[in-house]
């Protein structure tokens, strides 16, 4: 499957943003999505995974109650809103997708198969 990730750019502290990824290729409702991040210097980050279906999501403490994650499967897409921006949330984002389940993939980067190209969001404070 191929992944189009989009909608990164500049935004001040307590700004909000939504990304969107786009899937092509396969049938996106036989992947697990998740959303990661990468700030230089530094190891690629979990940021949100969600099942196939859109039941079941998972955040990690960093931006829960700050970050949603969201799917449609009619559309391809899967999608991440920000909200409460923090200098800290600087980083090159990235869309992923698994084959299997968000459980089984522990989270890990390595789990997932595809990745989009990355899109980068920059909070100024």
């Amino acid at each position: 499957v191929q992944l189009q990730a989009c909608g990164g750019g500049l935004v001040q502290a307590g700004g909000s943003l939504r990304l969107s990824c786009a899937a092509s290729g396969r049938t996106f409702s036989g992947y697990s999505m998740a959303w990661f991040r990468q700030a230089p210097r530094k190891e690629r980050e979990f940021v949100a995974a969600i099942s196939r279906s859109g039941s079941a999501t998972i955040y990690p403490d960093s931006v829960k109650g700050r970050f949603t994650i969201s799917r449609d499967n009619a559309k391809d897409t899967v999608y991440l809103q920000m909200n409460s921006l923090q200098p800290e949330d600087t980083a090159v984002y990235y869309c992923a997708a698994s084959k299997q389940s968000i459980v089984a993939t522990q989270l890990k980067a390595y789990e997932y198969d595809y990745w989009g190209q990355g899109t980068q969001v920059t909070v100024s404070s």
